[in-house]
């Protein structure tokens, strides 16, 4: 008010007062925020530096949630792989047991030529058994390849059996000196190849054509249960790929995955899905009265079973690479924002024990400059006195 006049010192002394009370408000505000810079007004430099800080750790903190989200895709997806390999295991065990069962069949395929009473296991050409130059051509036989001998001077029956070993086939004399030709085991449904003799002078040998397997019932019945459990084992596989997804993504499936790891969207991994249905593991389900007749079949399976052991051994340690990559960045975000949380800090945070000390001291003078005041006023007072 412009009508009242206060002396020199009064006015120093309220000035003092006033200056005090606005230090105690920020020295108070200091200890209820815990911040010594609460707006741009207290230090502009410490204040816009600190919230840059703030809002690139809230930024990195928003993409922790994708990123958790990713590695529980990349694990769900771990997870579908360690059952689809216990499902392939279980169907490889499922094969073996073809293996280890009896022959399907009673009588294999045979074909029985006479060679007469010189003819010896260690020495099946002499001159007469089989003349020399014969040529014996069998056809493919249980997808083996297919047999073209020609006899010489020494042949016995041990190089044959090397010769015709390749098309599934092996040759033996019987007691009445008759060489015999059978199938395998191995393609033991399977009938002989259409056999071929040519010699010159005449013939000496005649081999009849293959006779027909004979199929055992008891050892088939069990080798169509085995069909049965595999195919059940395919489902299963089909089923497990379908099932290995998280929040609808599924890189057993055919999905893909991208993940960011910054806020400027420059550092990303993109993960690349595959199918491992059984279709994509070059496996179907099996045919009953087809598959599994025999070991040749057996054996088939197998190597399709281990082709699909294979590529899921290589698309796990695939993905363990990669979720170990995608931890990794998710563990250094969570110290990046740590460490931007903190610069944030330490250019706003105050010292609760100087601001402390600050209220004690500004407490403190402020009860001196209102004491001050009271003695500018009484100079005043000695006036009022006079007058009286």
């Amino acid at each position: 008010m412009s009508g009242i006049v206060l002396s020199a010192a009064v006015r120093q002394n309220l000035l003092s007062l006033q200056g005090t009370a606005d230090l105690l408000a920020q020295t108070q505000t200091a200890l209820a925020t815990g911040k010594k810079v609460n707006s741009a007004l207290d230090n502009p430099t410490n204040f816009f530096t600190a919230q840059g800080l703030d809002n690139r750790a809230s930024d990195i903190g928003n993409l922790l949630d994708s990123i958790g989200n990713g590695v529980q895709i990349l694990q769900a997806a771990n997870t579908g792989l360690t059952s689809l390999q216990s499902l392939v295991d279980s169907a490889k065990s499922i094969a073996n047991q073809v293996l280890q069962a009896p022959v399907g069949y009673s009588t294999k395929s045979t074909s029985t030529g006479a060679l007469g009473a010189t003819a010896t296991s260690s020495n099946l050409v002499d001159g007469t058994v089989i003349k020399n130059g014969t040529v014996l051509a069998i056809a493919s036989t249980g997808g083996g390849t297919a047999t073209s001998i020609t006899f010489g001077a020494n042949e016995s029956l041990a190089q044959l059996n090397t010769a015709l070993a390749s098309n599934n086939l092996i040759a033996s004399i019987d007691s009445s000196n008759n060489l015999v030709i059978t199938t395998t085991n191995d393609a033991a449904s399977s009938t002989i190849g259409a056999i071929t003799i040519t010699q010159s002078g005449g013939s000496t040998l005649a081999l009849s054509a293959g006779s027909a397997p004979v199929a055992d019932p008891v050892s088939q019945a069990t080798r169509t249960n085995l069909v049965n459990q595999y195919n059940a084992v395919i489902t299963q596989i089909d089923n497990t790929a379908q099932d290995a997804s998280f929040n609808g993504v599924n890189l057993l499936n055919g999905d893909s995955l991208k993940l960011t790891f910054d806020e400027t969207g420059k550092s990303t991994l993109s993960i690349t899905g595959v199918t491992y249905n059984s279709s994509g593991l070059g496996l179907a389900q099996l045919t009953v009265g087809t598959d599994f007749l025999d070991n040749s079949s057996a054996n088939k399976v197998l190597t399709k079973l281990s082709a699909a052991s294979t590529s899921l051994r290589s698309e796990a340690s695939a993905l363990g690479s990669n979720l170990t990559v995608v931890q990794i960045r998710q563990d250094f975000n969570k110290n990046l924002i740590n460490v931007l949380q903190t610069g944030s800090s330490n250019l706003t945070l105050a010292d609760s024990n100087e601001e402390a000390a600050n209220s004690q001291a500004l407490s403190t003078r402020q009860s001196i400059a209102i004491s001050a005041l009271s003695l500018a006023n009484q100079s005043q007072q000695s006036v009022l006195q006079l007058l009286r």
